[in-house]
């Protein structure tokens, strides 16, 4: 019998995290830890104002948005370098951008065009002076 090992190996090196509590990453488990920790706070703090069922919907959707934290990951960015990149490039380095004509062939069309009206004005203005004057 003939065993093959195989080894997966990452396409790229920069992609690797290592496994550490649970089968998730450092930054994961600490995500995760947070969001267990947001539900508890906000379990003990409105569990006297409200009934259970509607605490508990609360607790999820308190700790949803930190536990997403932990795995989200857009064009190779963590949570907060997404974060920091998108308020520099809405709030402190905005760009209007605004696109003009760069045709050559068309700015040129279009300066002929007017020489073409400025001629014919030179030359009706010149007849009706030849018309006047005879």
């Amino acid at each position: 019998m003939k065993s093959d090992i195989e080894v997966r190996i990452n396409r790229e090196v920069g992609d690797y995290t290592e496994e550490m509590f649970f089968g998730l990453s450092l930054r994961q488990f600490i995500f995760s830890v947070l969001a267990c920790g947001i539900a508890v706070t906000v379990y003990f703090l409105l569990k006297p104002l409200l009934g259970l069922e509607t605490v508990s919907w609360v607790c999820i959707i308190a700790a949803a948005p930190f536990a997403a934290l932990g795995f989200f990951r857009y064009n190779g960015m963590n949570a907060e370098k997404f974060l920091i990149a998108w308020f520099r490039s809405t709030f402190l380095m905005p760009e209007h951008l605004a696109f003009g004509n760069t045709s050559v062939y068309w700015n040129l069309q279009q300066q002929a065009e007017a020489e073409k009206k400025k001629n014919r004005k030179r030359s009706s203005a010149g007849r009706r002076r030849h018309a006047k004057n005879t």
